[in-house]
């Protein structure tokens, strides 16, 4: 495999992680050995008047060098309306050659289908699909464990030339999930500079219980007004490469001005690659109720300056 596909693999998994977080049910996986995906995109979840099916397949060139191959499948999307929404994800793709689109192919059928309900036209008949309920979600208890080395170094450097703030922001905590005995909480705070990153740090860390947990993920994006960048940073604490995944879901959801710290009590049992789900579902969650989101048009497309920790270590537990 040559050394751009590797890139672009990695890249691709990382998106396919995301777009699972941040779409939960409405994406579904049909060939992950063959990269082909489907979202079911609506107006309105709750009560769907116009809906579409984005199937995607995305090759090897993706997305340095090619677009996804994707069909779009919708009984009443056709002709001229077909060939419009063609024609956008067509444009959408030459303004961001080389980067990662599919979210921003989902949200913009979505705004599409929203105007369209908002016309006097009737919707067609929608039959409204089973939700399954996300048991794990609904798990509101944390599990209590025996704080171990309850007091961590905070091995953090604060940039200079940027102004500080030295009231502590509030910090709100998640709805905690837990699968196989592993539990994981995300905890949220908005943030303008290192220095608050830092007090976030440590207010957490005076709870017992998130001091005592067996990875405390974290990652933060502060957008620089003057500059127009951000000023950006993750840390994995042991989880090898969950930092930089975190950040990666908040760059899609072009969040700013938020850290997002992730806590996990390792149960004894391995999760594989589950526990990345879980991580980016607990702060997808968090930024989501939070109102942390916005919608791409609002966001600078600039991603600024990433500064990406490397931690080695622990692997997985």
């Amino acid at each position: 495999m040559a050394e751009g596909d590797v890139g672009n693999d990695q890249r691709q998994n990382e998106e396919i992680e995301a777009m699972a977080a941040i779409y939960g049910e409405e994406w579904c996986v049909i060939d992950d050995s063959a990269k082909i995906f489907c979202i079911r995109i609506s107006d309105n979840i709750d009560d769907p008047k116009w809906t579409v099916c984005l199937q995607v397949n995305l090759p090897s060139e993706y997305p340095s060098t090619a677009p996804p191959v994707y069909q779009l499948n919708a009984p009443w999307l056709k002709g001229q309306e077909r060939a419009d929404l063609s024609n956008s994800l067509e444009e959408i793709y030459i303004q961001n050659i080389g980067e990662s689109i599919l979210y921003l192919w989902v949200e913009k059928i979505r705004d599409v289908l929203i105007q369209k309900s908002q016309t006097a036209e009737p919707g067609p008949d929608v039959k409204k699909k089973t939700e399954e309920e996300d048991v794990e979600c609904e798990d509101g208890l944390i599990v209590e464990y025996q704080p171990q080395n309850a007091v961590r170094a905070l091995d953090f450097n604060i940039s200079e030339h940027v102004p500080e703030i030295e009231e502590l922001p509030p910090v709100d905590h998640g709805v905690p999930i837990t699968d196989r005995r592993s539990t994981f909480q995300a905890h949220v705070a908005p943030v303008v500079c290192p220095k608050q990153v830092k007090m976030v740090l440590a207010k957490l860390y005076e709870n017992k219980k998130i001091a005592s947990a067996t990875h405390n993920i974290y990652a933060y994006r502060i957008y620089c007004e003057d500059k127009q960048t951000f000023l950006q940073d993750c840390e994995d604490d042991g989880e090898t490469a969950a930092g930089g995944r975190l950040l990666h879901l908040m760059e899609i959801l072009k969040v700013k001005n938020v850290m997002v710290v992730v806590s996990r009590w390792y149960g004894g049992i391995l999760l594989g690659p589950d526990r990345f789900k879980h991580i980016n579902n607990c702060a997808r969650n968090i930024l989501v109720e939070k109102n942390f989101t916005s919608s791409p048009e609002e966001s600078s497309k600039s991603l600024g300056k990433k500064k990406v920790k490397k931690d080695k270590k622990r692997s997985e537990h």
